[in-house]
């Protein structure tokens, strides 16, 4: 009797994974990555219970550089926050990038000045953030300070197949205006942020971002999978100020197009 009851709570798992699954549309996971990184009203609306304000995760990034058929890779930490500055407002977002390999480099932001810094060189160099997002706001490593507008920057649809083996979304997004750094961007949705959407209108308890893969109209991809995401530590805002290590050179991107 056991055996034969076992069954059919699996068979239920299943067909009701199945009838999720197939009720899930477009517009559901899109709402899924964008709703819990918009501002407060948007949240309290009832859009969703909950937002995320602030998120860590281990992350693995693999490039292939078309033009010398060439596989780089590397692996580290990331760390963003997004501060509601203004109701209705798309939050302000401060991030580090922490890289361990191949070789030890940070890309941190306070959302308003961004430092590259370079221990082998003994340079870090320091950009205003406007004129970068001026410049190259469709940068791979920006853009996830702009989640809560992505269906006003992207054009979205299913990726082909549109689910992974383990039953994730996959999307496809590519820019509404020219872009010289994105001709492609695919996003790995989490089903199960997903379903917490669709079933219980709740967000910010799962990051809803597995991995994206940027391609470039040069043909370039990057891909980068985050690992042990974290959400809602209450970061400290000191955590994402630069502070330069003695010996270490400033220089401004100007400097470097000079050939200094």
């Amino acid at each position: 009797m056991w055996k034969k009851a076992l069954v059919l709570l699996l068979l239920f798992g299943w067909w009701a994974a199945a009838a999720l699954a197939a009720s899930v549309g477009l517009g559901d996971v899109i709402r899924t990555l964008e709703t819990p990184f918009k501002g407060d009203a948007q949240v309290q609306r009832g859009t969703a219970k909950s937002g995320i304000y602030d998120f860590q995760a281990d992350f693995f990034q693999e490039s292939h550089i078309a033009s010398i058929d060439r596989v780089q890779r590397g692996r580290g930490e990331v760390s963003f926050k997004f501060l509601r500055r203004t109701t209705g407002e798309v939050p302000l977002a401060m991030f580090r990038w922490e890289y361990r390999d191949p070789s030890p480099q940070e890309i941190v932001s306070d959302g308003e000045t961004m430092w590259v810094y370079l221990p082998e060189n003994r340079q870090v160099i320091q950009s205003d953030l406007r004129e970068v997002n001026q410049q190259q706001g469709d940068n791979p490593v920006t853009f996830l300070t702009g989640l809560g507008n992505l269906s006003r920057d992207f054009q979205i649809r299913w990726a082909s197949p549109n689910r992974d083996r383990e039953g994730n979304y996959l999307l496809e997004l590519q820019p509404r205006g020219v872009s010289q750094l994105i001709h492609r961007l695919q996003i790995v949705v989490d089903r199960d942020a997903v379903r917490e959407y669709v079933e219980n209108n709740t967000t910010g308890d799962l990051f809803p971002i597995l991995a994206t893969t940027v391609e470039d109209p040069n043909g370039n991809r990057t891909t980068i999978e985050f690992h042990d995401l974290r959400v809602n530590r209450n970061i400290s805002d000191r955590f994402f100020n630069f502070i330069r290590p003695a010996g270490v050179e400033v220089v401004r991107p100007s400097d470097l197009q000079m050939g200094y």
